[in-house]
């Protein structure tokens, strides 16, 4: 009797226990279930295994592992790129403002590898090479929509070292051939000048290593050579050009016109403020009169200065609307010596305002004269697959 029972309560329990599950299972069928992060990694693996293993040729793992993530990092935003050993020792020498090449700054327009600006004295200085000169071919090899860091690979090398290049300049009928020989460029990231009247021209050629510090020691000496006359009167800081760089700088410069308030903020994908940079007094320079230049090519830290200045009126902007270069890369350091620079969050100006495929709009609009035929100039918006400019919390920002 008591095992009849027994078996009378575990057949019911047997019952209730199966309905429970088919009623789980019910409710789950309408919850979408939740994929792994990591369930792609198995496609991945199992793709390497097979060209490891049936390829027709050997191959190199560490090869295939960078390709793959050069490829995710493609896949997202421009900014956003995967830097193989060599690249990466480039990337930290442009940081520090010392490197051996033919001295220009290049960037790519239409496909085409284009001379930005070319450092006075270098040797693309000496050969004649101008802004807007665009390769047609590096060391024999063509140049079309080469990948920036392979161009700037096979420009930089040893001191004392030739590279050839081809040339073509809107201007002329025929490619210029030239032979340049690679020397070690310091790039002075501040050309600092009177312009009469106590007025000190200041042009900020990149945010480096020691550029707010170059250029408080120009104001220094220009407030020395004027104390004897008329003193400061006014300043222009030129950041045309200016292609950006460390966000630290951008904020200490920023810091030399503004005592207090907000220079930039940077918020993540949900539109929250991640964190954001104000002014101190220390050290703020009287509030001399100022004009911030500004064109299509300033761009990044160039615009967070242009904005904060703009936004505290403490400067007048005069230009045209410039690159809208507002997203926030940070590079994480990979085994083996490579690295990852990933976009991360946007950028903001005090008042709120994306710089992110906006750009700077001037207070004042003055455009430069252009050569007849000169192509278009390329802002963020037009570059493939760039990010959006996005207000607080996410929310799409009036492009309008």
């Amino acid at each position: 009797m008591f095992r009849h029972e027994s078996s009378r309560k575990i057949v019911r329990l047997a019952f209730v226990g199966v309905g429970a599950v088919i009623l789980v299972a019910l409710m789950a069928s309408d919850v979408p279930a939740r994929r792994s992060p990591f369930e792609p990694l198995s496609i991945f693996a199992r793709a390497l295994a097979f060209i490891e293993l049936a390829y027709v040729e050997p191959v190199d793992q560490e090869k295939l592992v960078h390709g793959a993530i050069r490829g995710l990092a493609d896949s997202l935003d421009p900014h956003t790129v995967f830097m193989d050993p060599e690249e990466y020792a480039i990337f930290n020498s442009d940081a520090e403002g010392r490197f051996a090449g033919i001295g220009v700054e290049v960037s790519t327009r239409d496909g085409w590898l284009t001379i930005l600006s070319v450092f006075e004295e270098g040797p693309a200085a000496k050969a004649g090479l101008l802004p807007g000169d665009r390769f047609l071919a590096i060391e024999g090899e063509d140049a079309r929509d080469l990948r920036l860091y392979d161009a700037v690979r096979r420009i930089r090398g040893e001191p004392g070292t030739e590279v050839q290049v081809t040339i073509r300049r809107e201007d002329q009928a025929a490619a210029l051939e030239r032979t340049l020989t690679r020397a070690f460029i310091e790039l002075d990231p501040v050309d600092a000048h009177m312009l009469g009247e106590g007025v000190v021209y200041v042009r900020i050629k990149a945010f480096q290593t020691g550029t707010a510090r170059a250029l408080r020691h120009a104001l220094d000496d220009a407030v020395m050579k004027l104390k004897k006359r008329s003193g400061v009167r006014g300043v222009l800081i030129d950041l045309r050009d200016n292609g950006g760089g460390l966000l630290d700088e951008a904020v200490w410069v920023s810091n030399e016109f503004l005592a207090t308030g907000a220079i930039v903020s940077t918020r993540g994908r949900d539109g929250e403020v991640i964190k954001q940079y104000d002014a101190r007094r220390a050290g703020t320079r009287p509030k001399w009169p100022a004009v911030v230049l500004i064109n299509e090519n300033t761009a990044s830290a160039s615009e967070i200065v242009a904005g904060a200045l703009q936004d505290q009126a403490r400067a007048t902007v005069v230009g045209v609307r410039s690159f809208g270069k507002g997203s926030v890369q940070t590079v994480y350091e990979l085994p083996g010596g490579s690295a990852l620079k990933l976009t991360i969050s946007r950028y903001y100006t005090p008042s709120g305002r994306s710089i992110q495929a906006q750009g700077i709009t001037p207070d004042l609009i003055a455009e430069q004269p252009r050569a007849e035929g000169d192509p278009d100039p390329v802002r963020e918006e037009e570059l493939e697959g760039h990010l959006a400019a996005r207000k607080g919390r996410g929310e799409p920002a009036n492009t309008n």
